[in-house]
């Protein structure tokens, strides 16, 4: 029985390379790590193969409710082909409802571009926004801290008025999600100086330089990719295609790390005695690195949290992703967005102008 009090979450228990059973180990140890009082589940799919599965979470069984969905969006399928024809799929049903406000959040480990389209479609982008972007945070710095960076692949070229909205939208999840009060934000560039760059590039670094101080976050002009993990920058923005190759560098050099690490440490007995002693710091660097730690990346612009994990996801990176809808959900996101595309109008009026 659904308790009203808890947060609803709906789940796309088809989508990704290990569904559904990855899907309900992650929800099994999310319930295990925050409570059962913590959320309750809305899982859209095969209802015959989840309940078969079910039985080996109990936990999960008690928090949620099965809706079937008799269609699956794979992961080779095409946006023009499915996207008439996705009605009765589950990641559609899923997104549709967060639309009819049954749940607060969807997670889907399916079709990025797919879930992307279904998303703007059945969400809608917010008013005063003109382009969804996708959005995560990435390792940065030392310690805990972590990077925004968008848009990661929804489009992939920008103008002047879809980078400055991404500006406005990644320095609102900076400050909710992450914490910080007046985020550094730095539009990613070939060199920071004034004259690098494309045309847009250097447009909007002019006149957010010349209204540096109305802006809500601390504008430091142009950023490198070096910046990027140096702890030097909390919002970095860029154009889709830019933002996804910078994406899948970060994973692919955390992986790197971390084969190089395992083979040099297995080449000689001093080397494992050292391990040993190192434990605890080498449990903070898989942490820090492991791209499960930072599973779950939000199409931010839209009316609701669609929110996308990876399509090789496990256990563990399906409950880092739902812990990550849960804080999404439980912030002010879309009351801070109303305020700040009112309090910004007069800026973006004269970067519309100067497209």
């Amino acid at each position: 029985m659904q308790d009203q009090h808890k947060k609803i979450i709906s789940i796309d228990a088809m989508g990704g390379d290990k569904a559904p059973m990855a899907v309900l180990g992650g929800m099994n140890q999310f319930l295990y790590q925050y409570g059962e009082n913590s959320v309750f589940f809305r899982v859209f799919g095969n209802e015959r193969i989840i309940r078969t599965m079910l039985s080996k979470f109990p936990r999960v069984s008690r928090n949620c409710e099965i809706i079937n969905a008799n269609d699956v969006i794979l992961g080779t399928d095409k946006v023009r082909d499915v996207i008439r024809h996705a009605q009765d799929t589950s990641m559609y049903m899923a997104i549709k409802d967060v639309r009819e406000g049954k749940s607060s959040a969807v997670i889907s480990a399916g079709n990025t571009g797919v879930l992307m389209a279904l998303s703007k479609l059945a969400l809608k982008t917010v008013d005063g926004i003109s382009r969804p972007a996708i959005t995560t945070m990435l390792p940065s710095g030392d310690g805990d801290s972590k990077v925004v960076g968008l848009d990661l692949g929804a489009n992939v070229q920008c103008d002047e008025e879809n980078l400055f909205d991404g500006a406005m939208i990644g320095s609102i999840y900076a400050e909710v999600i992450g914490g910080t009060k007046k985020p550094k934000l730095g539009i990613l560039n070939i060199g920071e100086e004034e004259t690098k760059g494309n045309e847009v590039l250097q447009r909007l670094n002019k006149i957010l330089s010349e209204h540096h101080d109305e802006l809500p976050y601390e504008y430091i002009g142009f950023v490198e990719g070096t910046d990027i993990c140096a702890g030097n920058v909390q919002v970095v923005v860029t154009d889709g295609f830019t933002g996804n190759v910078m994406l899948k560098t970060v994973e692919g050099t955390a992986k790197l790390i971390t084969r190089i690490v395992k083979v040099n440490f297995k080449k000689s007995l001093l080397a494992i005695l050292g391990a040993f002693f190192l434990i605890h710091v080498f449990k903070r660097l898989k942490h820090k690195i492991d791209p499960r730690s930072h599973a779950g990346a939000v199409f931010l612009g839209l009316n609701g949290f669609s929110i996308k994990t990876h399509g090789n996801s496990d256990a563990l990176a399906w409950s880092h992703a739902i812990e990550y809808a849960m804080n999404l959900s439980q912030s002010d996101f879309y009351g801070k967005i109303k305020e700040r595309v009112s309090a910004l109008s007069k800026i973006k009026e004269e970067i519309k102008a100067s497209c």
